[in-house]
């Protein structure tokens, strides 16, 4: 078998239909549009349009709004640092930041900072330096001797 020998399997690609090729190939004249009318034209898409009667977009109420103040943060559970102090990533001994989550490669962006969740378990002393964490996670650390520093960081003001 050679390169310019290959080729698909029988019935594994459907020719495409050309319409408007006269009415003996049974999509002429029209192109299977209907008759005149916007949407018998090209470049016509109206989506949300239902006839006249009111749209339902328009129809349900607007609800909530976005907080510009809002804080994103990167979530680490317990497990997942537990993981990288077994693989090397991070010692035991060094006080975990944003930065150095960043640095061992678990977190891509440092955003608002990090906030840490009780999920799983640890095996090892830690001491945190974060933005938040939850009473499960400090309780769980804390068990262990470690300390979670939460770090003030002031909402930016606009």
């Amino acid at each position: 078998m050679k390169l310019n020998q290959l080729r698909d399997l029988e019935g594994a690609t459907k020719a495409r239909k050309r319409v408007g090729r006269g009415i003996g190939s049974g999509n002429g004249k029209t192109g299977g549009r209907g008759v005149k009318g916007q949407k018998s034209r090209s470049g016509v898409a109206v989506n949300g349009f239902e006839g006249g009667q009111m749209p339902i977009y328009r129809r349900l109420p607007k609800r909530g709004f976005t907080n510009i103040f809002a804080r994103k943060f990167n979530i680490i559970s317990l497990d997942r640092v537990q993981k990288a102090v077994d693989a090397g990533k991070i010692a035991a001994e060094d006080v975990v930041t944003a930065e150095l989550l960043e640095k061992a490669g678990i977190i891509s962006s440092l955003k608002d900072g990090v906030r840490l969740l009780g999920d799983g378990a640890l095996k090892v002393k830690i001491n945190f330096e974060i933005a938040g964490a939850s009473k499960a996670a400090i309780a769980k650390v804390e068990e262990l001797g470690g300390v979670v520093k939460i770090l003030d960081k002031a909402v930016p003001q606009q």
